[in-house]
């Protein structure tokens, strides 16, 4: 079941629940000093009423003075463990991010943009502030509130019905606009990643928009997508006017009622003076309380909104764990699909009709068909990207829901449609800190993509370091840094998509035959423009319409 956005927020707090409750009883603790100031200060009124100076008047003032700095000791005692949990919010967002975006299902973001999710990550940093914002200033108002309403009942019956026209009006604005403003803000927020998004796809192809009648046309579009933001913005600042609106009428009235119900007691001798000063300071305190709480409900909306655009990440499935450590469990693998079909979520028509192949170990196959046919699809399914829709899928006579994908992907290396090099250096980027991976690895595998001698040349060598998407490289060197990174491992299948169509012809050739060698264990399924790789590999499969319509064996 779909959990609310505060139900999303009471489960992230009960993961600190320590911290939270000791936010609540400092809290607590000086809720109950700030309101026995005014006693306090009641008792010195009196006393100078007397005209006396004495030593319980110095020690009343004492007293006052030392609760005032109290209260603000504990203040500071409230901002050290909200800092710590705002750490721990951090934390804990960026490792569940790091952890769950690998490893999402290829279903579950199916016509999402990736790159967009995880930009809800800098929900992270509305969350940090937002909740150590409502854990101190809510916490605090409410509990004034209740204590105030409480001290104020012993002065008199009558300031019994203030509390219960304060408790009224906190109840109609959070029965009456709270699901409105937060439905609002839900809106915004989506509006305003729109817009995020637009300017990445601006930054990402930045040459194109350099034209003037592309430029016009993105300068267009994120108007349009500005004035759906700013739409849904006014219409949630609507929602808090209308609340702080509220709250100004309700704090006229009630000082208004007070004031002449004070004034009342006293003239019929009912209150002293000094009672009269201290309600009227608890008065204000609390009225400026719910001040706080209806200012503070736009963190609050915030803060859900946030929890909620976390939580959509979160509720994405993921694949399941391995149990056990990963390791070489194959000697060899050969796979087995049996009349498999594959449609996606909002297809009307199978993308992959009734595939049913055989591939032993070692064989080096070529896929071809035309753009549509399935080969990206077929190449995904066999790679463990994606799963059949339809029909069995085996590796060494297992059926493949059942195997562990841990061990399966350990054994395999690919170079899919649209990968690039991550920041980092060169040496990270084909290795990716393996200790298991040796310097005679690493060597093998750089003169065998045609890198070595460009990495020579190099003043840092292997420590030179890339920028995100490769983007001082050429494409030629940022396709042979994957290719490097797919075989370190030596791997047993390699699945590959144009893995050197930027590569020069001469170089390209060489990195097929090496890659094709029968010398090499490995299984090769690759789909490519160059039809180099056709006459290399001793197997063609064509595909067309999503069907297997030729299977040639060299």
């Amino acid at each position: 079941m779909k959990q609310t956005p505060l139900k999303r927020y009471f489960n992230l707090l009960k993961l600190d629940k320590k911290d939270v409750s000791q936010i609540i009883f400092y809290a607590i603790f000086a809720g109950l000093i700030s309101l026995s100031l005014p006693l306090g200060i009641q008792a010195i009124i009196n006393f100078i009423q007397s005209g006396r100076v004495s030593a319980s008047w110095i020690l009343l003032v004492f007293l006052v003075i030392s609760g005032v700095a109290l209260v603000g000791i504990l203040s500071l005692m409230q901002l050290r463990i909200t800092e710590n949990l705002q750490q721990k919010i951090f934390v804990r967002s960026s490792f569940e991010f790091g952890y769950r975006l690998p490893k999402l299902k290829s279903e579950s973001i199916y016509n999402q943009y990736p790159p967009e999710l995880a930009n809800r990550f800098f929900d992270t940093l509305t969350l940090q502030k937002g909740t150590s914002k409502l854990l101190i200033d809510f916490s605090s108002a409410l509990l004034q509130i209740i204590f105030g309403i409480i001290l104020l009942s012993l002065y008199h019956p009558y300031f019994i019905l203030f509390g219960i026209l304060l408790l009224v009006l906190l109840y109609s604005i959070f029965k009456f606009s709270f699901e409105r403003g937060l439905s609002e803000s839900l809106k915004e927020s989506k509006y305003k990643y729109k817009v995020a998004s637009w300017l990445q796809e601006i930054a990402r192809n930045s040459f194109s928009f350099k034209k003037k009648e592309n430029f016009d046309f993105g300068m267009a579009k994120n108007d349009k997508l500005v004035a759906e933001y700013l739409f849904h913005r006014e219409k949630h600042f609507d929602v808090i006017k209308r609340q702080f609106t509220q709250l100004i009428l309700f704090k006229i009235v009630i000082t208004t009622g007070l004031l002449l119900i004070g004034g009342f007691l006293v003239i019929n001798n009912q209150m002293n003076i000094g009672q009269f000063v201290a309600s009227e300071i608890i008065i204000l305190l609390v009225i400026n309380s719910v001040e706080k709480i209806i200012v503070g409900l736009e963190t609050l909306y915030d803060v859900l909104t946030s929890v909620e655009k976390i939580g959509q990440i979160v509720d994405l499935e993921i694949e399941k764990d391995s149990n056990e450590e990963v390791q070489s469990c194959y000697t060899s693998i050969f796979i087995e699909c049996e009349a498999i079909q594959f449609k996606f979520p909002d297809s009307g028509s199978s993308v992959l009709k009734d595939i049913s192949i055989k591939i032993e170990q070692g064989e080096k196959i070529y896929l071809d068909g035309e753009n549509g046919s399935g080969k990206s699809t077929f190449t995904r399914i066999l790679a463990g990207l994606l799963q059949p829709t339809s029909g069995r899928f085996f590796i060494n006579d297992d059926i493949y829901r059942k195997i562990d994908l841990s061990h399966y992907r350990s054994q395999i290396g690919t170079i899919l449609q649209n990968e690039t090099p991550f920041e980092g250096t060169i040496l990270e980027n084909i290795t990716l800190n393996n200790p298991n991976i040796s310097h005679e690895d690493v060597k093998w595998a750089l003169e065998n993509v045609q890198l070595a001698s460009y990495i020579q040349k190099l003043p840092d060598g292997l420590e030179t370091r890339i920028y995100p998407e490769g983007k001082q490289l050429s494409s030629s060197h940022a396709q042979k840094i994957l290719l490097a990174r797919s075989i370190i491992h030596k791997p047993k299948i390699l699945f590959f998509e144009d893995p050197i169509d930027k590569t020069d012809e001469d170089a390209a050739r060489k990195i097929i035959d090496f890659l094709t060698d029968n010398k090499n264990k490995w299984t090769l399924i690759v789909s490519a423009k160059d039809d180099y790789w056709k006459t290399k590999c001793d197997r063609n499969i064509t595909l067309h319409k999503g069907k297997i319509i030729a299977d040639i064996k060299r």
